[in-house]
């Protein structure tokens, strides 16, 4: 059985709904899963898995949050040459610019993105939610 963690940070709680809706899906696909707030995740929790779904949303200027999601980030890249991960977040402004970065980002470490990041704006929608599923979905394979 994969063993999926779902690592995220929100700040309004739009991108924790959609970090559930990915646990949704690697549940029904099969997989054990574990949600983490990105204060409880680092390297050593990485290696525990065989594929991670991040979540952020977008911040500021279309980053990452700066605080606590970006430093657990950093320290994390080392890890990802190889390692199956998927992206999710949600946004309030601009054009998804901080996704298309951090799958740009991503692929340069060598991470194997398995699916299109999921993006919503503001609160997930029925099509947000139902993308969130398949990401997990897709995941957990």
């Amino acid at each position: 059985m994969n063993k999926i963690a779902v690592v995220f940070w929100s700040g309004t709680g739009n991108t924790e709904s959609m970090a559930e809706y990915v646990a949704k899906g690697v549940k029904e696909a099969g997989a054990e899963v574990t949600i983490y707030s990105s204060a409880e995740f680092n390297m050593d929790a990485l290696n525990q898995y065989d594929a991670v779904a991040f979540g952020c949303p977008s911040m500021g200027d279309e980053v990452l949050e700066e605080s606590e999601f970006e430093p657990m980030f950093s320290e994390c890249k080392p890890g990802l040459k190889g390692k199956k991960i998927a992206l999710f977040g949600s946004y309030g402004w601009g054009d998804g610019e901080w996704m298309r970065n951090w799958e740009e980002d991503c692929r340069s470490l060598g991470a194997v993105l398995v699916i299109d990041s999921v993006i919503c704006n503001e609160t997930p929608d029925q099509d947000a939610q139902n993308a969130c599923i398949a990401l997990g979905k897709a995941l957990a394979s």
